[in-house]
C-alpha cells in the first residue's frame, strides 16, 4: 500500500490535469455507514473515499506513464446508459464552476456524455464561480457562461438549460437579453423558506420552472477540496492544484421518478509557477 501511495503521489506531481469520478453513488455502502450533514461535506468525502481507492488500484505501468491528464475514476462504479434504455431515462446535470473560463462547461459536458455513454444531456443547470466579498452577481457576469450554455444547446448536446439562485430582477434581465432562454431556476430554501411572489409570478409568466435546493452557496472552497486531496492521497503536495468545476449528475427512470445513479465528476489543474 505504501508502493502504492508512492506511486500516486508521483503521478499527482507530473500531471496537469485531474479529473475525479466517483461512480455511482447509489452503489457505494460506505456512504451509508455515515449520513453526511451537507452536500458540501457528501462531495469532500467522495473526493477522499475516490481517491484513497484509486491509489490502491495503481500499477507499475501508469506509473511510468505519468499522463499529463489524470483520471482518477472507479470504473467497476461507474454505469453507462445504454442505448436500448436511453429513452426511458433523464439524465441532469448541475455544474458549479470555480475557474472563470466559459469554455470549462463544454469541457464539463463533454466528460459527462463520455463517462455516461450519451450523446446529449437533458438539462443542464449553472452556479457560476463565487464572487469576492460585497461583488454582486450582473447579468455581464453571467453572459459569457450563458452563452456557452446555448451554444451546447444549438449543438444538441443539451436539451435544456436552467440557473440557480437568480432572483426576480436577475432572472428577467437574463431572459430578455438570453437567445435560447432558461428553462428552470433553482431556488436555496435555507435562504428563503418561501419562493418570492414576484419570483414565482414571473416564472408562471414566462413558463420556467422553480425548483429547491439546499446547496452551500459554495459547494466546495479550494482549501477543503485540497484537504480532501492530501486525504485521499496521503503526503502529496496540494497547494498547486485548483479546482476548476464540479458537476453533479443524476440518471432517473422517467415511469417510476426513481434515481438510477447519481455522482461527481470534478477537474482541478495544475496552478502554473
Amino acid at each position: 500500500m505504501e508502493k502504492q501511495n508512492s506511486a500516486a503521489i508521483l503521478l499527482l506531481k507530473q500531471a496537469t490535469t485531474l479529473n475525479i469520478h466517483t461512480g455511482n453513488l447509489v452503489n457505494w455502502s460506505r456512504l451509508k455507514k455515515k449520513c453526511p450533514s451537507s452536500t458540501s461535506e457528501e462531495l469532500q468525502g467522495c473526493i477522499r473515499e475516490t481517491l484513497s481507492e484509486w491509489c490502491t488500484k495503481i500499477t507499475p505501468t501508469q506509473e511510468k506513464e505519468a499522463p499529463s491528464t489524470l483520471e482518477c475514476t472507479l470504473t467497476q462504479a461507474t454505469e453507462a446508459v445504454t442505448p436500448e434504455e436511453r429513452e426511458e431515462l433523464k439524465v441532469s446535470v448541475k455544474l458549479f464552476l470555480s475557474g472563470s473560463n466559459p469554455s470549462s462547461i463544454r469541457t464539463a459536458v463533454d466528460l459527462a456524455c463520455s463517462t455516461l455513454g450519451v450523446s446529449q444531456l437533458d438539462s443542464v443547470m449553472i452556479a457560476p464561480p463565487p464572487l469576492p466579498e460585497g461583488v454582486s452577481l450582473t447579468l455581464e457576469h453571467l453572459q459569457p457562461y450563458w452563452e456557452e450554455l446555448e451554444s451546447l444547446l444549438l449543438s444538441h448536446k443539451i436539451a435544456a438549460i436552467g440557473t440557480s439562485d437568480l432572483d426576480k430582477p436577475l432572472l428577467e434581465q437574463l431572459y430578455m437579453w438570453a437567445q435560447v432562454k432558461p428553462s428552470s431556476n433553482q431556488v436555496n430554501l435555507a435562504s428563503c423558506c418561501v419562493m418570492p411572489p414576484d419570483l414565482t409570478a414571473f416564472a408562471k409568466e414566462y413558463d420556467i420552472q422553480l425548483l429547491t435546493h439546499n446547496d452551500s452557496k459554495e459547494l466546495i472552497t479550494e482549501t477543503s477540496f485540497q484537504e480532501s486531496v492530501s486525504e485521499g492521497v496521503k503526503d502529496a503536495v496540494v497547494a498547486d492544484w485548483s479546482l476548476e468545476w464540479v458537476l453533479r449528475y443524476s440518471v432517473i427512470v422517467k415511469s417510476r421518478g426513481i434515481i438510477k445513479s447519481k455522482g461527481y465528476l470534478v477537474q482541478a489543474k495544475r496552478i502554473s509557477c
